[in-house]
């Protein structure tokens, strides 16, 4: 029976139809339930006697975002090869394209996760190649990503400024977390090999915080000279947490991993690294308690629509949330580390809140609404 003949609803139930619509934002799950089980198994507050069942709480969401990973990646490899027009349209649109940068920000956030709790799980060797393997994927998906959204910009002159929003921040930040999956493999490489392996990392992180601030202007600039984007858009601009979180974050793990290569100058980097970190971090909380006013001026004006939009709730906020608990711990601040606690409860709550949306969405068709 043809699509045309059935009802809306109905049409979108068929298998091609969502196929062709498949959304690029899919992947902003895997992102945000992998994150919730990395910061689970440092157990935010130390808290002994939670110890174990954190550890196990995060092998468990880092399990649950590889099925993810491996669920949603199948349709989305099969829209590019059977609807690569409809693929390539969305990723010209202002709108939804950056959301294409969820897919290599997925897989490499899923090889942190592995690189943090994968050892309870495999054997070091194993963990080590899983790793590895996700990282070369991941980056090279995320500079094509970054640079091809970017380029459809550029050449399709004429973007209206209101189309600016926080998905934009999102192939950024993916470069940004490529130092993360990429520092785990330090005690794994040749000696000779290590200054490679950091100087990629900072490469990325430059190249995806310099992105981050050109970003940061064009919606600085859209959100004070134009009235505030669309209700469905509300969520995108906590995105902004996700390049001060992991930008802050990778400075740390670059200065421990990159340690041996500075002989009696690491103490000297790794106090430099922790200080800039901490000057990001800062920078996080204005923008954390900024998003939660915009947020309140938008629940005032009504409830806002459910779209896959909201997965931009979790995955900045975890990012920010394991920011703060490395942070804490590097300047052995209890009153950090306690922070870092409330705003995992917070995330967690956000989770179950847009996991239970995705959920209900999924099972009444309203999910493949485009």
């Amino acid at each position: 029976m043809s699509t045309a003949l059935l009802a809306p609803r109905e049409a979108l139930a068929a298998p091609s139809v969502r196929l062709r619509g498949f959304h690029p934002g899919w992947y902003g799950a895997v992102m945000g339930t992998a994150i919730i089980g990395i910061i689970a198994y440092q157990n935010p507050g130390e808290i002994g006697s939670l110890a174990w069942a954190g550890r196990w709480f995060g092998v468990a969401m880092v399990g649950l975002s590889a099925l993810l990973a491996v669920g949603l990646g199948i349709p989305y490899a099969a829209r590019w090869l059977r609807h690569p027009r409809d693929a390539r349209a969305d990723l010209a649109n202002p709108v939804v394209g950056a959301l294409y940068g969820t897919f290599p920000g997925g897989i490499l956030v899923l090889a942190v996760g592995i690189a943090t709790a994968g050892p309870s799980v495999f054997s070091v060797g194993a963990t080590a190649t899983l790793v590895a393997v996700l990282a070369a994927v991941g980056i090279v998906l995320a500079f094509l990503v970054s640079v091809a959204f970017a380029a459809m910009l550029f050449v399709n002159a004429g973007t209206d400024p209101r189309a600016a929003n926080g998905g934009w921040f999102i192939p950024p930040v993916v470069n940004i977390i490529v130092p993360m999956a990429l520092m785990p493999l330090a005690p794994h490489v040749a000696v000779a090999d290590l200054p490679m392996l950091v100087a990629a990392g900072y490469a990325f992180w430059g190249m995806g915080f310099l992105l981050f601030v050109l970003v940061a202007s064009l919606l600085y600039d859209r959100l004070v000279f134009h009235p505030l984007p669309e209700a469905p858009l509300a969520p995108s601009l906590w995105i902004g947490l996700g390049p001060i979180g992991v930008g802050s974050l990778a400075l740390l793990r670059l200065g421990q991993a990159g340690g041996p290569l500075w002989g009696n100058a690491a103490p000297i980097l790794a106090t430099a690294s922790s200080l800039a970190a901490t000057m990001l971090w800062g920078f996080g909380i204005w923008w954390l308690a900024a998003a939660i006013v915009l947020l309140v001026a938008y629940l005032r004006r009504g409830r806002l629509p459910y779209g896959l939009g909201w997965w931009a709730f979790t995955f900045p906020l975890g990012a920010y949330t394991a920011s703060t608990l490395a942070i804490g711990r590097a300047w052995h601040a209890g009153w950090l580390e306690a922070f870092a606690v409330a705003l995992f409860v917070l995330l967690v709550a956000f989770w179950l809140v847009v996991t239970s949306g995705t959920l209900a969405a999924t099972r009444s068709g309203r999910i493949w609404e485009r």
